[in-house]
């Protein structure tokens, strides 16, 4: 659901004022940045998120390595360009790159030897951390990246993984939808708890 229309400049501080009122941006096939809100809202039960047998054996055969915030701009960069009409603009690239640098975005990458074949992004602020997007360039590389951010962020003691929209991907993932009235009450308690990322 659209909140408003175009944005002004997107600072760090605005992404910040409105991803703590359960507002996030996206831009449209032209570029134009607009404001969303999601009801219901989908978010990943962390307690609940492990993967099943087949894949932990994937994995295992998978030889992948695991970083975090070694390379969120290639990251970013990857999601931007591998998912074709993306809401990703230049200008939001830019925005999401000074925030983290700000220490509030945050990525988990996925090796195969030295190249970089996966990756997920996303926004923390207090206990809340807010998915963005992932990227995959050999199959399961971004579900990898995926299952190893959710234990990343139960090891640091976050309470709220936010997804924003259900899709078939996230759902199979575990997305549920909660009601926007129980989000923002999540949302609440969690940035309430100052929890480090790194």
């Amino acid at each position: 659901m659209l909140c408003s229309g175009n944005t002004p400049a997107l600072s760090t501080e605005l992404l910040l004022t409105a991803y703590k009122q359960g507002i996030f941006p996206m831009a449209d096939a032209d570029g134009r940045v607009g404001w969303y809100t999601a009801d219901p809202r989908a978010v990943f039960p962390l307690e609940a998120i492990h993967p099943n047998a087949r894949f932990r054996r994937f994995l295992r055969s998978a030889c992948f390595r695991f970083t975090i915030d070694e390379a969120f701009e290639e990251v970013i960069g990857q999601c931007a360009s591998s998912h074709g009409d993306t809401w990703i603009s230049p200008e939001l690239e830019e925005a999401y790159i000074a925030l983290h640098h700000s220490g509030h975005a945050h990525s988990v990458e996925t090796w195969a030897g030295d190249e970089l074949v996966g990756g997920i992004y996303g926004v923390h602020i207090g206990a809340a951390f807010f998915g963005e997007s992932m990227f995959s360039a050999v199959p399961n590389a971004s579900k990898a990246a995926f299952y190893k951010l959710v234990e990343h962020l139960r090891q640091r003691g976050f309470t709220l993984f936010d997804s924003q929209f259900i899709n078939d991907h996230t759902a199979l993932l575990g997305a549920v939808e909660v009601p926007k009235t129980e989000y923002l009450v999540r949302l609440r308690k969690a940035l309430e708890v100052e929890v480090g990322f790194l």
